[in-house]
C-alpha cells in the first residue's frame, strides 16, 4: 500500500497547506525576509517561522494609533525531557539580556521561550542557541513539538532513565530532515550535535505500508507536514508529572523484574485546545491504544503519525488536531488504521498503577551519591525583579558549580550532579538572592500555572500570568474565610481557550473569554486524569469572591474525609453546586 503526500480532503486546503506547499521544504519566505530591513515578517513569513521555533508578536501595552506595532519574536528552545546542559543555560541567559527583554520563561512542555528579540537579532539569537548544544527547530509548528519525559534525574531506577532516553530518540526520529533550518540560521553549517541512535536513523528509513513518504525530503512529515501541532511524552507508571492525557502520544515505560525495559503502553488522542462558541471543539483526554514491544516502538510512533499526516482534517484548523479524529474514528477505527502502517496487531494494553502528580522541588536524593533541587519559580519566569532575582542566582550557581538542569511540566527547573558538600553554598546563594523555599511557598501557589497572555500573546483576550497572583492571594483570602486556612488545590489560568497551561485538567481554571471576563472551569482530578467541566461561562473577575465564597462554604461543608476540591466537584456534580450557591 503506497499512501500519497497529497492532503486527502474534499474540502479546500486551508491557506497554511499552501504555504507549506510553496516553502520549499520550510525555506521560502522566512530566508528572504530575513534580508529585508523590515521590523516584521509578511503573514506567510509567520506561518513558516514556526516550525523554526518562533511567533512574531507585538506589545500591545505599546500600541498607538497610526504607528507601526511594536513587533518582536518569542523564541522557544527544543529540549527533550527538559535536559539544558550548563553552557546553553548560560548562552540563554546571555542572550535575553543582549537581544531578549532580560528574562527567561520556563514552558509547559519543558522549554526555553525569550521574549523580545527583534527580527534583526534572530539569526544571531538562533545561531548562538544551536552553537551551544541547543536548538529551537520544530519547537513551534506542525510537526512533533518538544517530548517530555519525568523531570527527576534518579540514577538509581531504571525506568526513568529509559523515559528520559526515548524522549530524545523519538525527538530525533521526528525532528525535520530537509536542512532548511540549517541554511536560513546557520548559511548551511550544520551543528555539532551528539550522533543519532542507530536505530532511530534506522527507523526513520523504514517504510511500512505507507508510513513514510518515497523520495521526499521529509521521509516522515512529507511536503504538507502534519495538519496541526503533534505533541508526545514518555513517562513511567504512577508518574504523571508530564500530564499524560493530553498527549497526541503518551508512552508508558515497562520494565521486567530485573529493572530492563521491555517495552511501553501507548495512549493516543489527547488535547487541550478549543475555541469558545465552537462546541464542535473541545479539550480530550487520551485513550489506551494497547502495548508495544521496545523493538517496535519508532515503527509504531511513526505509524500514529502517518495516520494523522494521511487522515487529519487540513481543511479547517480548529479541526486538525489528532484528538478530533480519535473521537470520530473510534479507538477500534484508529487502531486498525494505525495497525496498518505499523504493519502487525498492536498487543493489548498492561495493567499500571493510579497516577500521581509529582513535583520532585526541593533537595532530593539522586541515587548515586548525589543531590538534585528543584526550585519553584511562579509561572516559569526567570527574572531579577526588586528582591527576588531568580536570573542571578541560577547564572551564578550554573557558573560556579557548572551544573546540568531539567526543566519541568509545571515550569519549574531542577538542579542536578549535585555534590552533598555544595548543598550549603547552593542554598546560601538562594537565600542571598531572595529565593523561597518550596516549602515555603504557599502550596496554592506553587502548583499554579497562567499563560503568558498579555501583553505579547495575540491569541490573548484577558490577563493571565500578570494576574494570576493577586488572584490567588484573592482566592487563599476566600479559603481562610471560610474556614480552610491550610486548603489547596490545582489552579490553572489562561487568557484563552487554547489551552497552554493546561487549565483544562485542573481542578479549578479561569479560561479567558475578555477585558476581565472569564469561563470558570471545575472538577479535574487532582493527578490531572480527568478533564474539567464548564461551571459559569463568563465570570467578570470582580466577582471571584461573590461567586466562590458559597462554593467553598459548600466544599467545607459536604466534602469527604481527605476529599480534594477538583474531586468533590466532580461527585456531587455542578448541578448541585449551583443549587447549593444560586450561582
Amino acid at each position: 500500500m503506497v499512501i500519497s503526500s497529497t492532503p486527502p480532503s474534499v474540502r479546500k486546503p486551508s491557506k497554511v497547506e499552501g504555504i507549506k506547499e510553496r516553502s520549499n521544504f520550510l525555506r521560502e519566505p522566512v530566508a528572504s525576509e530575513l534580508l529585508l530591513d523590515t521590523n516584521a515578517f509578511s503573514e506567510d513569513g509567520i506561518q513558516l517561522l514556526k516550525f523554526h521555533g518562533s511567533y512574531q508578536q507585538d506589545n500591545r501595552d505599546n500600541r498607538v494609533r497610526g504607528q507601526e506595532k511594536d513587533y518582536s519574536m518569542m523564541l522557544r528552545t527544543r529540549s527533550p525531557g527538559g535536559f539544558v546542559p550548563p553552557e546553553l543555560y548560560l548562552t540563554i541567559d546571555r542572550l535575553s539580556d543582549e537581544y531578549g527583554n532580560h528574562t527567561i520563561r520556563v514552558t509547559t512542555r519543558q522549554a526555553f521561550q525569550l521574549h523580545g528579540v527583534l527580527k534583526k537579532n534572530l539569526k544571531a539569537t538562533i545561531s548562538a542557541i544551536v552553537k551551544s548544544m541547543g536548538s529551537t527547530l520544530s519547537a513551534c509548528g506542525d510537526v512533533n513539538r518538544n517530548v517530555m519525559s519525568p523531570p527527576a534525574p534518579f540514577k538509581n531506577r531504571p525506568e526513568y532513565e529509559y523515559a528520559r532516553t526515548y524522549a530524545n530518540h523519538i525527538a530525533d526520529l521526528l525532528t525535520p530532515q530537509s536542512g532548511a533550518y540549517y541554511e536560513v540560521w546557520l548559511d548551511g553549517e550544520k551543528a555539532i550535535t551528539g550522533e543519532e541512535d542507530p536505530e532511530v536513523v534506522a527507523a526513520r528509513k523504514r517504510n511500512i505500508n505507507g508510513s513514510n513518504i518515497e523520495d521526499s525530503p521529509e521521509p516522515i512529515y512529507g511536503t504538507y507536514y502534519l495538519p496541526r501541532k503533534f505533541k508526545i511524552a514518555v513517562t513511567v507508571p504512577g508518574d504523571n508529572s508530564v500530564d499524560l492525557f493530553s498527549q497526541d502520544i503518551s508512552l508508558v515505560v515497562l520494565t521486567n523484574d530485573q529493572g530492563e525495559l521491555e517495552g511501553f503502553n501507548v495512549y493516543a488522542g489527547g488535547g487541550l485546545g478549543r475555541t469558545h462558541g465552537k462546541e464542535e471543539t473541545f479539550p480530550r483526554i487520551a485513550d489506551p491504544i494497547g502495548y508495544v514491544a521496545k523493538a517496535d516502538v519508532y515503527d509504531l510512533v511513526k505509524a500514529i503519525v502517518a495516520t494523522q499526516r494521511d487522515y487529519g482534517d487540513r481543511s479547517d484548523r480548529r479541526h486538525s488536531r489528532m484528538k478530533y479524529l480519535v473521537e470520530e474514528w473510534g479507538v477500534e477505527k484508529f487502531r486498525s488504521k494505525v495497525e496498518e502502517y505499523f504493519g502487525k496487531a498492536i498487543e493489548p494494553f498492561k495493567p499500571l498503577p493510579e497516577f500521581k502528580f509529582l513535583n520532585y522541588l526541593g533537595w532530593n536524593e539522586q541515587g548515586d551519591g548525589k543531590l538534585f533541587y528543584g526550585i519553584s519559580i511562579q509561572n516559569g519566569r526567570i527574572k531579577d525583579e526588586n528582591g527576588f532575582r531568580l536570573k542571578a542566582a541560577l547564572k551564578k550557581i550554573v557558573t560556579k558549580f557548572n551544573l546540568p538542569m531539567l526543566l519541568t511540566p509545571s515550569q519549574n527547573v531542577l538542579l542536578y550532579n549535585i555534590e552533598k558538600s555544595d548543598r550549603q553554598r547552593i542554598n546560601r546563594i538562594l537565600r542571598e538572592h531572595g529565593i523561597e523555599r518550596p516549602d515555603q511557598i504557599d502550596p496554592l501557589v506553587r502548583d499554579s500555572m497562567a499563560c503568558p497572555a498579555l501583553p505579547t500573546c495575540g491569541l490573548a483576550t484577558t490577563e493571565a500570568e500578570r494576574a494570576s497572583l493577586p488572584i490567588l492571594t484573592r482566592i487563599r483570602l476566600l479559603l481562610e474565610k471560610v474556614g480552610l486556612p491550610n486548603e489547596s488545590f490545582i489552579f490553572r489560568m489562561t487568557g484563552c481557550p487554547n489551552g497552554c497551561a493546561r487549565p483544562y485538567l485542573a481542578e479549578f481554571a479561569l479560561v479567558g473569554t475578555g477585558p476581565n471576563m472569564y469561563q470558570v472551569w471545575l472538577g479535574a482530578a487532582p493527578n490531572q486524569t480527568r478533564l474539567a467541566k464548564v461551571f459559569i461561562e463568563k465570570m467578570n473577575l470582580d466577582d471571584l469572591e461573590a461567586v466562590f465564597e458559597p462554593v467553598f462554604t459548600y466544599f467545607k461543608k459536604e466534602r469527604q474525609a481527605g476529599e480534594s476540591f477538583g474531586d468533590f466537584c466532580d461527585r456531587v456534580g455542578l448541578d448541585a453546586i449551583h443549587q447549593f450557591t444560586g450561582v
